[in-house]
């Protein structure tokens, strides 16, 4: 580690600390092509007969949760697995349609290991580490493997070889599938893994069960504190160790693709208990989801990136232009992405679609009656291949659009706009995948190790799997072989302490009595982050951010109205908990924004752009990841500042013309 060197920034009328050189990933030495297996053998291993003596609680049962209890429990370990579905199989992990990429080179098209590493690192616009995202590549094969072990039903060719198909950012087919329901055929074969263990009595589960604080001691996680959804029963939980795999927080935007029950919650609490949050602006819109209809909806519906492979992207030429998609000629069309960018067309990655996407309907060429929307169109592919095989590929896709829009998209053009959809920021780990709090580890979307600033498609089903299945069992070894803790029960006063905050709040806003739901506050919040803090950010827009967000927040604490009781089922009281929290990582990802003054992958800082309006990245002086420390409710956050080296992927602009 590099010795510390301090400073300030003034963002706006805050100054804040910046410490640089404070953090250790833990980055093994060695090619980089060495370093997981060399690390592996480095690391310190817990004795079959002793594994049993520890305890670990993962929260979240989603593709990363549920493989990591599964594959810990197997090890011999007790597990606690903790989710506030009712069931574990309604993780939001199911709502992963596209794929799953994986370097094998089925197809033989010139893919490896080292080109899944370099697309993803480019594809994040050079904002990731090196390290992670090789190893990342490394494993990613053997996830093939274990899911085809399961029984996971992969789309399969003629020969009955495993298919492959094309997603953006790569010019290879790498991405394995299961039709347009990938995510969740993928759960499902985590999900047997982990009730066998449930059945064998190494995994507890507990369902309708909502993770409210983090406890330390001594400065180690040893614990959660929870609230029963069916009864509202605050309870403390022990263990040695604690894994978050909760997800993103996409819903802090409140229109997204996110499943309404999506929450930051619990890497907010770790944030406040010492966890550092990395990257917070990072967020990614995807490209290709169904454009609201009215002010009435409460969610978005992603079409899978998949479908832009034989769909094709365009607008009318003429922005006056009214018609319908099919009496379009093909002369009057634009094709914008196959015009800008030919090597790539309609397969640049998310964040180069988006913006693009954004452009023209912001120059009035957008689609439909509310002109918020693009053709994407089918027409083509239907005619080369056939209606049959569009069918078999992308049928349970093409239901669902006209399930939800009434339009038919074997006859017309799909309509489509980005939204909000996955976020690369989440909690600082290190190379292990454990936070700055001693014992605590982060998994899949919650943290932020992978996939920089834009992570490319099917590689969110990749980074789950190999941090439950591949990466995490060894990690964890390592921490709980060298812990050397005392045991602690939940009577200790860390536990009550905590129990007391959370019954303090929930008795908050179960007595405010206002007069605004905790619906329209969210809907709020959310309308000010899209529009200053969305696809495109300028230092204008966040600064009024930062002005309205607190604002709107004391509003919500004297104003908001939380019907109910507290012992009992109350979604009002769960949902005003998790949009409390969103007020406060609202405000850091404006933050974060205002201080990356260049544009780099999903992040798009208007005054930072090209000649050809494209991302400008900034590495002289924004090469780094952002970890921002918590120091408390009336005091400015810290930012710690992680540089990035590019030793195998030399930095140059990104282009995909």
């Amino acid at each position: 580690m590099t010795s510390e060197k301090k400073s300030t920034i003034k963002l706006g009328s805050r100054e804040l600390d910046v410490r640089e050189g404070s953090l250790d990933a833990g980055i093994p030495d060695g090619p980089v092509e060495q370093k997981w297996e060399s690390h592996k053998f480095k690391m310190k291993l817990v004795n079959p007969a002793n594994k049993r003596k520890f305890n670990i609680i993962v929260v979240g049962s989603g593709l990363a949760g549920a493989s990591a209890a599964a594959t810990m429990a197997e090890l011999g370990y007790n597990v606690d697995c903790y989710c506030y579905q009712d069931s574990p199989r309604r993780a939001h992990s199911v709502a992963a349609q596209g794929g799953i990429n994986a370097a094998k080179n089925y197809p033989n098209d010139g893919d490896s290991v080292f080109r899944l590493f370099y697309d993803t690192v480019k594809g994040g616009d050079y904002r990731s580490r090196e390290a992670n995202v090789y190893r990342l590549a490394e494993v990613s094969n053997n996830i093939i493997d274990q899911c085809v072990a399961q029984g996971v039903p992969f789309a399969r060719e003629y020969s009955g070889t495993l298919a492959n198909r094309s997603f953006g950012g790569a010019q290879v087919s790498r991405t394995f599938y299961a039709r347009g329901q990938t995510g969740q055929q993928l759960l499902l074969g985590a999900y047997q893994s982990l009730s066998r263990q449930i059945g064998l009595g190494k995994v507890k589960m507990y369902n309708r069960t909502e993770m409210l604080d983090l406890v330390v001691i001594d400065g180690h996680a040893r614990g959660i504190v929870t609230r029963d959804m069916i009864t509202g029963k605050i309870q403390s939980h022990v263990a040695d160790a604690v894994v978050l795999a909760t997800g993103g927080y996409s819903n802090a935007f409140y229109l997204s693709t996110n499943a309404k029950g999506c929450n930051a919650t619990a890497i907010w609490r770790a944030y406040k208990k010492g966890a550092y949050f990395a990257n917070p602006c990072f967020t990614q819109i995807h490209p290709t989801c169904i454009p609201p209809s009215g002010e009435h909806q409460s969610k978005l519906t992603l079409m899978s990136e998949s479908l832009r492979n034989d769909g094709r992207i365009w607008v009318p030429r003429d922005v006056n232009d009214k018609r319908r998609g099919n009496d379009i000629p093909e002369k009057e069309r634009l094709y914008y992405l196959e015009e800008k960018y030919p090597s790539f067309g309609n397969l640049v990655p998310r964040d180069v679609a988006s913006r693009n996407a954004k452009t023209v309907v912001d120059a009035g060429h957008g689609v439909g009656e509310m002109k918020n929307g693009v053709f994407l169109d089918f027409a083509e592919s239907i005619g080369r291949l056939g209606e049959n095989v569009i069918r078999e590929r992308y049928g349970n896709l093409f239901d669902m659009y006209t399930s939800i829009t009434g339009d038919d998209p074997y006859k017309v053009p799909m309509r489509i706009f980005p939204a909000p959809h996955y976020t690369m920021g989440g909690t600082w780990v290190d190379y292990n995948l454990m936070s700055t709090v001693p014992g605590l580890f982060v998994i899949g979307e919650a943290n932020f190790s992978d996939h920089g600033a834009n992570r490319l498609g099917a590689s969110a089903l990749m980074q789950g799997l190999a941090d439950g299945y591949f990466i995490l069992p060894y990690t964890m070894g390592n921490y709980l072989a060298q812990a050397g803790k005392a045991k602690v029960e939940t009577s200790h006063d860390s536990f009550k302490e905590v129990e007391a905050s959370i019954n303090e709040r929930i008795h908050k806003l179960l007595n405010i009595n206002g007069k605004r739901s905790v619906d329209s506050f969210h809907r709020e919040l959310g309308k000010v982050v899209w529009e200053n803090c969305g696809m495109a950010r300028n230092e204008e827009g966040l600064k009024k951010a930062l002005e309205k967000i607190p604002t709107i927040k004391a509003e919500f604490w004297e104003n908001v109205n939380v019907p109910g009781e507290e012992k009992n089922i109350n979604q009002s009281l769960e949902m005003a908990g998790r949009v409390a929290d969103f007020f406060e990582l609202a405000e850091l990802m404006c933050l974060d924004a205002l201080n990356r003054s260049e544009s780099c992958g999903g992040h798009f800082r208007e005054e930072s752009k090209t000649a050809e309006g494209e991302a400008l990245r900034d590495d002289e002086n924004f090469a780094y990841s952002a970890a921002w420390q918590y120091n408390g409710d009336d005091k400015e956050p810290t930012l710690n500042k992680e540089p990035l080296e590019f030793k195998d992927v030399k930095l140059s602009q990104r282009s995909y013309k």
